[in-house]
């Protein structure tokens, strides 16, 4: 074919060079190009209730976080400002709750029902929260109920993160779903050019050369992205007329869909290896959090020894062998009892024949200046408390109540149970607290849960001890602290039922 007119055949349209093909390949374009556009709408479309769905989940977590941020610090100052920022984070949180996705059908049992926990834990935890507020910090019970306040603030957060989570997987396990669907497309692309390649045959080479080949290599091409294989060179064709726009198309759409991939499969790989970071990060932590336990059992105070070692001796030279006897008796059960012991929870009579023990060495050692009772009001033999417990709590009073007053004074140690809780107080008329020392200290043990310092200095080894253990090995477990200038100090642990029943053999 002579070189002009051969140019003329390549920038020619299809409708010139024959009607039938025109039409034929124009009805293929047409079909392609709703193909493509339903095709993408299906993946965008699907793609985008994913990524709608996950956004509002980590806005409501966001929301809850920043509304008990603000919520603390309107507590602590309640000013204008603070209100403000308050009322702001409660609105923004109540309409995140309201736009997380709520129908059954379309998000399955799961997040159906955590969502469900959500939106019914957030009505309960705003008539705590508001019935908070409206109280004066010095009322008696606005403490105990601004904790219950954080603790549902935390199983807020809680949930939020679960729901996340479940997100997260419904969106994965979705997006799994359909892409077979989206690979298949492919295959209906590549089935639809070979059909238009058969038709094709039959027509000249000039036809061929124009029309038929640029199919082919498109055919073949599509094969292998079809395969994930990307190493062949952009498709080229002379052609100035539609197919050639095709043929650019291509191209354009090849190198998308490779850094699709691409971009897919560095997403898996970097979502698996923070989820066995994540893994091994929580198995570190309950180990060092078992660590931190073992090593806040094993203190000791040693002032005590060095007091009972010189109380021995005095007693030696002034009484008989006998009552030195059950002096060294007692010591020895009581370290035995502490270095021995590796169990995190005994027997409350275990705990209260320690107290005995230790209460038979002070007697000696103050005489009828101390008065220790007891009374339970449950059944010591199955009750399990955390171990080395009740003599610090013991030994306090003494030291820092009794033994400060001339006359002496009582020790009433009580056990008693409810619905929920096992309740063990330890009582003294000693000396007590001033008013700014008992602030002091219950802000020192507030502190101390956040933070892995060594100083005991503002709480002591006893109490601090004590502290940290019933707030870390239960959720709901408290440490309460009553006292007077004067009239004596109460300490009292609150620990939950659930788990500290003896289970009979």
């Amino acid at each position: 074919m002579p070189k002009a007119l051969r140019n003329q055949w390549i920038n020619a349209s299809l409708k010139k060079k024959l009607g039938l093909f025109v039409v034929m390949v124009a009805f293929a374009v047409g079909i392609s190009a709703v193909f493509n556009v339903l095709a993408m709408n299906f993946i965008i479309g699907n793609f985008n209730v994913i990524l709608d769905d996950n956004s509002r989940c980590h806005d409501f977590q966001e929301a809850i976080e920043l509304e008990a941020q603000a919520f603390e610090a309107y507590v602590r100052s309640r000013n204008e400002d603070k209100r403000q920022e308050y009322v702001l984070a409660c609105v923004r949180t109540e309409r995140c709750i309201r736009s997380l996705p709520f129908e059954y059908e379309k998000i399955g049992n799961e997040r159906y029902a955590r969502t469900w926990n959500i939106k019914n834990s957030y009505e309960n935890y705003s008539a705590s929260r508001d019935a908070v507020l409206e109280m004066d910090n010095g009322t008696k019970d606005f403490i105990p109920r601004l904790y219950k306040v954080y603790d549902m603030q935390a199983y807020l957060q809680t949930y939020a993160r679960r729901l996340v989570q479940a997100t997260l997987k419904d969106g994965n396990g979705s997006y799994q779903e359909k892409l077979p669907v989206v690979y298949r497309m492919r295959y209906l692309i590549l089935a639809f050019s070979a059909a238009v390649a058969a038709v094709m045959v039959g027509f000249t080479k000039i036809l061929s050369k124009t029309i038929v080949n640029p199919i082919v290599m498109l055919a073949d091409s599509s094969q292998k992205i079809a395969k994930y294989d990307f190493s062949d060179p952009d498709l080229a064709v002379e052609n100035k007329d539609e197919m050639g726009d095709l043929v650019k198309a291509f191209n354009k759409m090849k190198h998308a869909t490779e850094g699709y991939i691409n971009t897919l499969k560095k997403n898996s790989e970097i979502a698996e290896l923070l989820y066995k970071e994540e893994m091994e990060k929580v198995e570190m932590e309950k180990q060092l959090e078992a660590a931190r336990l073992e090593l806040l059992k094993s203190q000791i105070n040693p002032h005590f020894l060095f007091n009972t070692l010189n109380t021995i001796s005095g007693m030696a030279k002034l009484e008989d062998a006998q009552t030195t006897e059950q002096m060294i008796t007692s010591l020895g059960s009581l370290f035995r009892y502490n270095l021995k012991m590796s169990e995190q929870m005994v027997m409350l009579e275990q705990e209260l024949k320690i107290v005995e023990d230790y209460m038979f060495i002070q007697r000696m050692r103050f005489g009828g200046r101390i008065v220790y009772e007891h009374k339970l009001e449950l059944d010591p033999a199955v009750i399990m408390i955390p171990a080395f417990t009740l003599q610090p709590l013991v030994e306090n009073a003494i030291i820092h109540g009794i033994a400060k007053k001339e006359k002496g004074g009582k020790v009433n140690l009580r056990a008693w149970e409810d619905e929920r809780f096992v309740v063990v107080s330890v009582a003294d008329t000693g000396v007590g607290m001033t008013k700014e020392r008992y602030e002091e200290l219950c802000s020192a043990l507030r502190t101390s849960m956040g933070h892995k310092e060594k100083n005991t200095s503002r709480t002591g080894i006893g109490l601090g001890n004590i502290y940290k253990r019933v707030h870390t090995m239960y959720r709901n477990g408290q440490v309460k602290i009553y006292s007077a200038q004067g009239r004596g100090t109460v300490i009292q642990m609150w620990l939950p039922k659930d788990g500290l029943r003896h289970q009979e053999q």
